[in-house]
């Protein structure tokens, strides 16, 4: 947790974050960890199994490796924090509320309008995973955001389990098909992976991951 409160720190430093001016107009020490910690206490929520900080981290760990290609790796970092920072399984506005609570707290923070506005953009990018062309920090996030489908198998295995436990209120027939139905889409896209590493270090095993999750579930 102390890394990842550093991390944080660094990254809302790197976007360029100011101390906001206090009511008789004078800047004081800004306190940017007590956002870490509401973030962190955020990704801790009980109902989360597969979108916890060890996704986080292992997000933030991808942008790492991908900020070469990104034209604002640090704002790129910034929207990870944030892009399931609201998770209810059972809601479907995950995004726009993480996204919301972005434009709240980044402003708040220190963080000028413009990069709140492009954390914001990056955050509800995440529902569709798939950036314009040329979107370089929209590439890197989706990119980090799905590196996990080109996991090891037993990597994937234990994700795609931990994914079955955060829908455990749905029957057995209803999310085998729902997951079906998922595990087809994303087949069909004629690349799950936008930038040059992401293409070449994971799409292969991406997709053979998410064929043999669809063959053991079934018709």
């Amino acid at each position: 947790m102390t890394d990842l409160r550093e991390r944080w720190v660094a990254a809302l430093t790197a976007a360029g974050a100011q101390a906001p001016a206090d009511s008789a107009g004078d800047t004081g020490p800004a306190d940017p960890y007590r956002y870490a910690d509401n973030l962190l206490a955020r990704w801790a929520e009980p109902q989360r199994r597969y979108h916890t900080t060890a996704h986080l981290e292992a997000v933030l760990d991808r942008v790492d490796t991908l900020a070469g290609h990104a034209a604002g790796p640090e704002l790129v970092r910034l929207a990870a924090w944030f892009h399931d920072a609201v998770y209810r399984p059972d809601r479907s506005e995950n995004e726009e509320r993480s996204a919301a609570l972005a434009e709240r707290a980044l402003p708040e923070a220190g963080l000028d309008l413009a990069g709140t506005a492009e954390v914001a953009r990056l955050v509800r990018l995440t529902v569709t995973h798939d950036p314009a062309p040329g979107d370089t920090n929209g590439e890197v996030l989706c990119d980090a955001d799905l590196a996990v489908l080109a996991g090891s198998p037993e990597g994937y295995a234990a994700y795609a389990a931990a994914v079955r436990e955060e829908y455990g209120f749905v029957p057995d027939g209803a999310f085998r098909a729902g997951r079906a139905d998922v595990l087809r889409q994303l087949l069909a896209l004629p690349r799950l992976f936008r930038t040059p590493y992401g293409a070449a270090h994971w799409e292969a095993a991406a997709r053979h991951n998410l064929a043999t999750e669809l063959a053991l579930i079934g018709p």
